[in-house]
């Protein structure tokens, strides 16, 4: 009876261990998802054009004064939400790798 035990107890240990490393396999063994895709219609070079142009408009400070928890304007704040949303899709779709 000891022995069914314990075998079964073996076998749930390595069924285990195999579910965590088949985890660690698929995001590259360091937790990493990977790239995320791009909305249909998006590419890489059209966010990095956004992202510019955001920051020819001076989004950058109001960015900055948001993360300090400094109140914007509605424009201002809808600027620095719309940058900080195109710079997650940039990074995510890994388009600066």
């Amino acid at each position: 009876m000891a022995r069914a035990l314990a075998r079964r107890l073996a076998l749930l240990g390595m069924a285990a261990s195999m579910v965590l490393l088949a985890g660690c396999a698929e995001g590259g063994g360091n937790g990493d998802p990977g790239a995320i895709p791009l909305a249909s219609g998006q590419s890489c070079g059209a966010i990095q054009q956004e992202l510019n142009k955001l920051l020819g408009k001076g989004v950058q400070g109001k960015v900055e004064a948001a993360s300090q928890g400094k109140k914007l304007s509605p424009a201002a704040q809808a600027d620095a939400d719309r940058y900080n949303s195109l710079l997650n899709q940039y990074l995510g779709a890994r388009c600066h790798v």
